[in-house]
């Protein structure tokens, strides 16, 4: 009976970092949405951005300063550091980036340069040893084929439509109108949007390699985006204000303008960020970007809801090629993990058996008390450092 409940504990646990990407991913596809109703609503993109980290700051401070009153480590100037470049990449750069590029492009064509934000941590993260490549491996080959799957899966339900499907109708449409799509006649304005767009892939990815060495030394994750919000709202602020000085676009009323803000501030950065950045600590960065595609199902299930979109074959295709590669990359995951849990209890079974053999030796010679207690002393700390060492390789 015990062993079952075990069992299921761990079952739960393992399972946690996935259902907590689930609703990060939730939470992004709403913040979709609502961008689409703020901006056919006229908002500025770059201020909305702005009070998306004000908003975010002033949700996840107090939260931060209650909870880890007594658990946060000492700000270190490094912390600071990170804590910038983290609300520079992660936040107020990638964002106004993405936002750029569907100025210069389409919302499709930004959307599909985004999902290889998985590629690039991939890459990434193999330059900096945070995964390993190790082809040979099944767990190897399935982490890569499951990446390459829903890149693939988000290419084929971006750019592929194929024949429309009438699976529910809810006849709700919140945008009421269609946004006016530009004509982008000109290819060096769509080249400079491509350009925008991969950048943004990139500042993301470096976001979470940057995130996973700081969750190895500041723990305190609500503490980490606070901090991280923090920064973004000081350099989002700034370059709005640098792009936009209209003091009345900057007023919010009780609209769809101060609820995406709202959201978009609490579930898409408040509490999403420290969501991550557990997971990072937990899996790694790969393993929160392979989510990425996911948000594209749950976008286009939602705006075929109330939004009046349309589903097509490609988008079911592209959600059955993301599921399944996610599921791929996860198994690869749990593999890695497996064979490291299993190969760390029988090193710490040889060196702590070895210490017990040690301990039991003992001269009954008086003038020999002294060296077996050194001896004993000895294998106890030998047979502790092996206990440590185990145990920071679960970690």
């Amino acid at each position: 009976m015990t062993m079952g409940t075990d069992q299921t504990c761990n079952a739960l646990h393992g399972l946690k970092p996935v259902l907590l990407m689930v609703v990060v991913q939730f939470a992004f596809a709403g913040v979709n949405v609502l961008y689409k109703l703020a901006a056919n609503d006229g908002m500025n993109l770059r201020i909305l951005v702005a009070y998306r980290f004000i908003f975010a700051t002033a949700f996840i401070l107090p939260i931060a300063l209650f909870i880890e009153r007594k658990s946060r480590p000492k700000l270190t100037w490094m912390v600071l550091l990170q804590g910038f470049l983290s609300g520079l990449f992660g936040g107020s750069l990638s964002q106004n980036l993405y936002i750029e590029s569907l100025a210069l492009t389409s919302a499709t064509f930004a959307s599909a340069i985004v999902q290889l934000t998985p590629a690039i941590t991939f890459i990434l993260a193999i330059t900096f040893r945070l995964e390993n490549l190790s082809l040979r491996s099944p767990a190897g080959k399935a982490k890569m084929l499951g990446t390459l799957m829903g890149i693939g899966g988000a290419m084929l339900l971006t750019f592929y439509k194929g024949v429309e499907f009438n699976i529910w109708s809810t006849h709700v449409d919140l945008l009421h109108s269609h946004l006016a799509s530009s004509p982008h006649t000109d290819s060096g304005n769509r080249l400079l949007g491509c350009l925008l767009a991969l950048g943004s892939c990139f500042c993301y990815a470096t976001w979470l390699i940057i995130q996973t060495k700081m969750s190895a030394t500041y723990t305190c994750y609500y503490s980490s985006t606070a901090l991280m919000s923090a920064m973004g709202s000081i350099q989002a602020v700034g370059f709005a204000l640098c792009k936009e000085r209209e003091w009345s676009q900057w007023k919010l009323g009780w609209n769809i303008r101060l609820l995406t803000a709202a959201y978009s501030g609490t579930m898409a950065t408040g509490l999403s960020v420290t969501f991550i950045a557990l997971c990072i600590r937990m899996r790694g960065p790969l393993f929160v970007s392979v989510f990425n595609p996911l948000m594209l199902v749950l976008v286009a299930i939602v705006g075929s809801l109330v939004l009046d979109e349309k589903l097509h074959l490609g988008s079911v295709l592209g959600a059955v090629l993301i599921v399944i590669g996610l599921y791929a990359v996860l198994w690869g995951k749990g593999k890695e993990i497996e064979k490291m849990s299993n190969s760390v209890p029988s090193t710490s079974f040889h060196h702590q058996d070895s210490g017990s053999i040690d301990i039991v030796v003992m001269s009954p010679d008086n003038n020999n008390k002294g060296n077996s207690n050194n001896t004993e002393s000895l294998t106890n700390n030998n047979a502790s450092k092996a206990t440590n060492s185990a145990l920071s390789m679960i970690r």
